[in-house]
Formats: C-alpha cells, sequence, structure tokens
C-alpha cells in the first residue's frame, strides 16, 4: 500500500484523484489547501491530515519523512499556475509527483522540472487522460495503421457552461489559469499531438476569456477547434436534452464518440502510473507549447479553415 498526499483538496479535479487512491487500494494521509470546503474527504479518507497553511503542511510531510514514514506520491491539484512550484516540492520531499494537467503553463518551466528529477531522483507524472481512454487509443491504432500520407480533417467542439463565478476565480485570471485554452483545452491538444503525430502550424482565430478557436494542422491531421464556457453557444441538440456540457470530435466526418468513461480516466491513469508507465514530463512539452502559443499569438483573419462554430459576424 502507497501513501498520498494531495495539494488542493477542495478544487473540482480532487475528488477524482481521491477516488483513484481508494481504487486502486491506496492511502490518502495529508491533504492541504487554504479552503476548508473540504468534507469530500470524509467519503474517503477521513482519517487523513488536513492543513490550511502550506507552511504546517510542509513541516508535516517533511517530519513524516524524518521519522521514517515519508509520503510515497503527492498529487497536486491546486491551481495551474502553482503546479511548477508544487511539484518542486514534491521531488524535494522525497516524494513522487502526481499532477494534474497542465502540467506547467510554459515549457521552459519543463526544462527546471527536468533538472530537479534528475537532482532528486524522482519523478514527475502527469495526467494526460485521453491517452488512455479507449476510443482516443483505437483511433491512433487506426491512424497508425494507414499511409502516413493521409490528412484527417477533424473538428474538435468542447463546450462546458459555467456560471458567473468563473470569471471571478483564479480561473478567470490569465496570469494564473493559462485562459482558456489552456484550462480546459490543454488535454485534448495533447490528444490531437498524440493521435495525429508533429504539430506542423498553430493558427488563432478567436481568444476571449470564455471562448477560444482556432486551426491545428498535424503530421496526419488538418483541425478546426473550437472552445467555450458561454451556455449561449451550447448547439440546439444539447439545449434539446437540458445539457449544459457538448463534446464532438469528428474524422473525416465520422463522429468519435469518447463522452463516456471520462470520471474513470483518473483511477486509470493512476494504475498506469503505479505500474511504472505514467506520463511524464516529456510527454506534456508539445501541448504546453501549443496552448502558450494560442495565449500569445495575434488573431488571424477568418479565411481557409475555421470551426464552422465561428462567422465573421460573431468574430
Amino acid at each position: 500500500m502507497k501513501s498520498f498526499a494531495i495539494i488542493g483538496a477542495a478544487g473540482y479535479i480532487a475528488p477524482r484523484h481521491m477516488t483513484a487512491i481508494r481504487d486502486t487500494g491506496n492511502v490518502l494521509v495529508a491533504a492541504m489547501d487554504r479552503n476548508d470546503s473540504v468534507g469530500i474527504i470524509d467519503s474517503y479518507f477521513p482519517d487523513a491530515d488536513y492543513f490550511t497553511e502550506f507552511e504546517r503542511f510542509d513541516r508535516h510531510i517533511d517530519l513524516m519523512r524524518r521519522e521514517g514514514n515519508p509520503v510515497d506520491y503527492i498529487s497536486v491539484c491546486s491551481p495551474n499556475y502553482l503546479h511548477d512550484s508544487h511539484v518542486r516540492f514534491a521531488m524535494r520531499s522525497n516524494a513522487d509527483a502526481i499532477c494534474e494537467k497542465p502540467l506547467v503553463l510554459n515549457a521552459h518551466n519543463i526544462d527546471g522540472l527536468l533538472d530537479v528529477e534528475k537532482d532528486t531522483g524522482r519523478k514527475v507524472n502527469t495526467i494526460l487522460q485521453l491517452r488512455v481512454h479507449p476510443a482516443i487509443l483505437a483511433l491512433k491504432k487506426k491512424v497508425a495503421a494507414g499511409s502516413g500520407n493521409e490528412k484527417y480533417d477533424v473538428d474538435l467542439t468542447y463546450i462546458t457552461s459555467r456560471g458567473k463565478w468563473y470569471l471571478q476565480s483564479w480561473k478567470g485570471e490569465q496570469a494564473k489559469s493559462g485562459g482558456i485554452a489552456t484550462n480546459i483545452g490543454v488535454h485534448f491538444y495533447d490528444m490531437l499531438h498524440f493521435v495525429f503525430g508533429d504539430l506542423q502550424d498553430n493558427i488563432v482565430h478567436l481568444n476571449e476569456p470564455t471562448r477560444a478557436a482556432g486551426y491545428l494542422e498535424y503530421a496526419n491531421a488538418r483541425v478546426r477547434w473550437f472552445l467555450s464556457i458561454d451556455a449561449g453557444d451550447l448547439p440546439a441538440v444539447a439545449k434539446e436534452k437540458g445539457s449544459r456540457t457538448y463534446r464532438s470530435i469528428t474524422a473525416n466526418g465520422e463522429e468519435i464518440e469518447f463522452s463516456g468513461g471520462f470520471t474513470d480516466l483518473h483511477t486509470v491513469s493512476y494504475q498506469e502510473i503505479l505500474a511504472g508507465r505514467g506520463f511524464g514530463l516529456e510527454e506534456n512539452r508539445v501541448a504546453i507549447e501549443t496552448v502558450a502559443h494560442i495565449r500569445n499569438a495575434e488573431l488571424a483573419p477568418l479565411t481557409g479553415d475555421f470551426h464552422p462554430f465561428l462567422s465573421s459576424e460573431r468574430a
């Protein structure tokens, strides 16, 4: 049985990590979050020590290490801009890190983490959940079996409605979240690179606090993408079902059904990490470079390939 600690226990994604720790037969021994709305812990690990101050959490983790009971893993679920620091803390506490997406906000931070890995002998594992999704693995296999000369025409659409709170939280601050493409899109860009190969072009058509869109070209795909947290962007098919989320990936006009199984992917990711098959730092580089470019790029005019949800009037 491995022992875990978690940073960011009050966050949206933390319960998936707690589920994964429990369902892989391990134990959460310590948790930290400056917010105290963490009653969810009682459903998983009610005996876990809990801290609202990082300094006390740091001291506790260090005491456990000095007393011969070090934690094996520290799961990082904190706000995006803190991931780099908290992953470093994990390794310097003689623990391996499991970091939620995005790993960092800029690719040069990956180089620093590689140095800390080398210095400490610890490992950074990352949650790239779509890489373990059966539908995405099947698509990757299909692409790999092709001639290598074909480029798929792909449309990626992801709308996940958020209330007014979103822009008032750290997620609405680009310096802290990286913006919408980073916060809700980075694992999709990783998936596209994973399936379709090297990134060749990255054009941005729209970049607003609540929506973004553009065009990506990979070795084996031309991708039109659209992301939004605005319920007004939901298509009629979603509104008729009363759904506040819409996910769609089409490849050459064929829908890739990947909406199911999202809640189980963290557990699968933990199983792979514990078996020594986790995704490390370098696997993140292309996706982080992609979102950093989207964040800073000048907007291109709506010519050539652009997502059908866009129009000259809206953009």
